[in-house]
């Protein structure tokens, strides 16, 4: 839209606070902006310069105007935030970590159930409590919250019609203490329900209720003379104090509050989020947005923190920020810290995404990072052009052989597509037609075994089959490429372990490309991505035959009761380690005893 075509819509455009679109020729929402006054900020798009290009050529973009009134600036505000989470126009601010990180969640049914779950949009009807950016701090807590409430975990349906009919049993939950047995009426939906509240309270950071309750608890059965049951409520108070140290780093009186901090490196800025409760962190985050116009870090930070409120659904009314901002939402609190423990706070949040930011350099300069689509494709053109490629290697995979001290031999091979892992297309092989070491065999063994596979189930080929060896093993797994019929339609290629030369079958000569060329770098990463996967496999596969051998010479133990240890435990060592109980849990009780009787001798 022009300049001339603009001034035909100007008065139409009422002088009032709200949102506007822009929409592109094709009727896509390419930008959301909010205003004061509409007209005035839609107008200054057209009659004032811009030094931005991004700003010139949305302006040229600009096919379409809508705008949609609202009462004040918040209401602007929180609609804008809105819109621009729901489209992502492409003018506007990018929030780029789009993972799917972990929730817990409790479950909307009679006598709920916790767990965890990255499934939040198709699990909307159910309490999520979260993001999480580690899947081993939810672990954690969900352990933790099982010492703590007895909740269950079967899935039975627990309506109270069931119960009363006397359908289920209790199990073996019920006899451990982990659950206190509501499919037999043994507890009511009511007490069940206080235990789910003192969880949400938990859950939130707020530790006070629990706290009390486990004091009650305690002072109701010393006065009863249960002592024993006086000493477990007891150890769960030391647990949960335990617990809530962790995270205590300020005066316990600083009460509920959200802090953010700002590091703007160019076009990105990094938003770090810390939840606090008592003077505890129980949550934290660090995004990334992408800078499309003229935002100031005032504008990046307003998005970010109303983003990162709603999507961990904070109650807090304060926020904590390194410079004064814009927020709408009268009820909170902005605060600009100069001392003390607010300040304290504010600094730690300030690390946080320093040391975001320098990680991700880091990262960078390891050719980690996730690299855009326009970056990823020049990437392979390239690598298309160095290795004088008839396609684009928009699909490769490579094989590697892994033998540790002769023993247990596997071989394993990672997929890339598009420059990206395809992890679901990972696959290890066990050699099964080889007998001692030969590297050679083995390879011409597992690349057979896999595109004969791929021709029979109709799949496509890869564009490039790298082999992780040099010109012996790339013979090996040539040969059978010929006996499979398919040699001319893919390319194989091989790297030399040691000066990552790639040599081309039937060729004397190698091709070494530049150390830092992004080709090379590529190659690289997919042959560190083979070796990892092909020694975790071959680990796995050397600790699985140990426990094997171990526990098969313990009478009465059979291979069914071995699985269920090897997946729990992991090995023989940690099994040594666990407490009875938990064996117990995995195996039972007559079986838990025979095993701990066998590998300690008590």
């Amino acid at each position: 839209m022009n300049k001339k075509a603009f001034s035909e819509i100007a008065d139409s455009i009422p002088k009032l606070p709200g949102i506007y679109k822009y929409f592109d020729e094709a009727g896509t929402l390419i930008y959301v902006g909010k205003a004061k006054h509409l007209r005035k900020r839609i107008s200054s798009y057209f009659h004032v310069h811009h030094d931005s290009q991004k700003t010139v050529e949305l302006v040229k973009n600009i096919h379409r105007i809508e705008y949609t009134i609202v009462d004040n600036e918040a209401d602007a505000f929180f609609l804008e935030n809105s819109l621009i989470k729901e489209y992502l126009p492409h003018y506007n601010i990018n929030l780029k970590d789009d993972k799917s990180y972990p929730y817990v969640v409790i479950r909307n049914e009679s006598y709920p159930r916790v767990y965890f779950s990255r499934k939040h949009k198709k699990e909307a009807r159910h309490e999520h409590y979260g993001p999480y950016t580690s899947v081993a701090n939810v672990k954690e807590m969900l352990e933790f919250i099982k010492q703590q409430f007895p909740l269950r975990t079967c899935t039975l349906n627990l309506n109270e019609k069931n119960i009363q009919r006397k359908k289920f049993k209790v199990c073996l939950e019920y006899h451990l203490g982990n659950c206190k047995g509501p499919c037999e009426g043994l507890q009511t939906a009511a007490e069940y329900e206080e235990g789910i509240q003192r969880l949400r309270d938990l859950l939130k950071g707020n530790t006070k209720p629990l706290m009390q309750y486990l004091k009650s608890m305690v002072s109701d059965h010393a006065t009863k003379l249960e002592f024993e049951r006086a000493a477990i409520f007891q150890q769960k108070i030391e647990s949960l104090r335990a617990y809530k140290a962790k995270s205590t780093v300020v005066n316990t009186k600083t009460g509920t509050i959200d802090v953010f901090s700002i590091l703007e490196d160019g076009k990105l800025a990094y938003v770090n989020y810390l939840a606090v409760n008592e003077g505890s962190i129980f949550r934290t985050q660090t995004i990334t947005l992408e800078k499309n116009l003229e935002e100031t870090a005032a504008d990046v930070l307003s998005f970010a923190i109303n983003n990162l409120r709603s999507s961990h659904q904070s109650e807090a009314n304060e926020i904590i920020v390194p410079f004064d901002i814009s927020y709408p939402d009268n009820n909170i609190k902005v605060t600009v810290p100069k001392m003390g423990d607010k300040k304290k706070l504010l600094e730690l949040s300030k690390k946080n995404v320093n040391y975001f930011q320098q990680e991700l350099q880091r990262k960078k300069m390891l050719h980690l990072e996730e690299k855009t689509a326009d970056e990823t494709q020049q990437i392979l053109l390239q690598m298309q052009k160095d290795l004088h490629l008839s396609s684009l290697p928009d699909h490769i995979e490579c094989f590697d052989n892994s033998n540790l001290h002769g023993t247990n031999a596997v071989a394993a091979m990672v997929c890339f597509r598009n420059g990206i892992p395809s992890k679901k297309d990972y696959r290890h092989f066990n050699i099964k037609t080889v007998e001692g070491i030969n590297d050679f065999a083995s390879m011409k063994e597992v690349v057979y075994r896999r595109y004969s596979k791929l021709l029979l189930e109709g799949e496509k080929l890869p564009s490039l089959i790298i082999i992780d060896g040099g010109k012996g093993q790339l013979s090996s797994a040539l040969e059978s490429i010929r006996e499979l019929g398919i040699y001319g339609q893919t390319t194989l290629v091989g790297l030399a372990k040691n000066q990552e030369e790639i040599f081309f079958p039937e060729d004397s000569l190698s091709l070494r490309l530049p150390w830092d060329s992004e080709s090379l770098k590529l190659i690289r990463r997919i042959r560190d991505a083979v070796h990892r996967f092909g020694i975790t496999h071959h680990r796995n596969k050397r600790s699985n035959a140990a426990l094997d051998n171990e526990l098969e010479k313990i009478d009465g133990i059979g291979k069914a009761t071995m699985e269920k240890l090897l997946n729990h435990f992991k090995s023989v060592t940690k099994i040594r380690q666990s407490m009875p109980d938990e064996i117990e849990r995995v195996v039972g009780k007559a079986k838990a005893k025979i095993i701990i009787e066998a590998l300690t001798g008590k």
